[in-house]
């Protein structure tokens, strides 16, 4: 894994990438004193980002939650971990989507648990999905997928850039699914947890905008998961 820490307090930089160079070997990091210098770093490596960013809420300049809104407005796939002393600048972090947080206070014992789990997420991205849609056969990305929606007897499949068609039920393929970051929401509708961004009354927002209603029967039970899962 490619993994950058952003964060104005030098100790917090050198304790940070110790850990990492001794509990998961192998990986690549790179620290930045500030937001400024990590973008900049972005935008010079051309079609190269991070796959993990640890970056500190609170910082003098562009706080970690104006380098997310930035990473969010270029659709970076870096997961984002806050990594805080501010406890009550959780919340209004959430609407950056961030992956995971790091209380400065249980640094350690807290980071270990979240790379596990980044490592979990950046495996699970590379998983495909097969399917025949007409005469083709196509092999996406689960990640490519933003939701599944029920037509008739086909499924629509949906993505940022096309929409295929396949023969299926969303029972079945509910099933198929089954830990793989999908949710079923409606009787029509099973969304990629990844792509949900705003969580509403009646129904969510998604990173392209989109916004898709969850079914009255549903809704417990999909609010309880995405919440987890956008809390993670």
């Amino acid at each position: 894994m490619n993994i950058a820490v952003c964060d104005d307090e030098s100790k917090i930089l050198e304790e940070i990438s110790a850990f990492i160079e001794k509990e998961f070997a192998g990986n690549k990091v790179q620290t930045f004193s500030d937001g400024e210098a990590f973008l900049f770093a972005v935008k010079a490596a051309t079609n190269v980002e991070p796959d993990i960013l640890l970056i500190d809420i609170d910082m003098p300049g562009l706080s970690g939650m104006d380098v997310a809104a930035a990473l969010t407005s270029e659709k970076a796939h870096t997961l984002i971990v806050f990594v805080t002393a501010h406890d009550e600048l959780v919340y209004d972090s959430f609407k950056y989507h961030p992956f995971a947080f790091v209380r400065k206070k249980y640094l350690q014992e807290e980071l270990r648990n979240v790379l596990q789990d980044c490592q979990k997420e950046i495996k699970g991205r590379n998983k495909k999905f097969v399917f025949q849609n007409g005469t083709q056969m196509v092999n996406l990305a689960q990640s490519q997928i933003l939701y599944f929606e029920g037509q008739a007897n086909y499924l629509a499949i949906h993505t940022s850039g096309e929409e295929y068609r396949m023969r299926s039920t969303m029972a079945g393929l509910e099933e198929e699914l089954k830990n793989s970051g999908f949710l079923r929401i409606h009787k029509g509708f099973l969304v990629n947890l990844e792509h949900v961004r705003i969580l509403k009354t009646e129904g969510l927002e998604l990173d392209n905008g989109e916004v898709l209603p969850i079914g009255k029967s549903y809704s417990e039970a999909a609010k309880k998961s995405i919440l987890r899962f956008m809390r993670r």
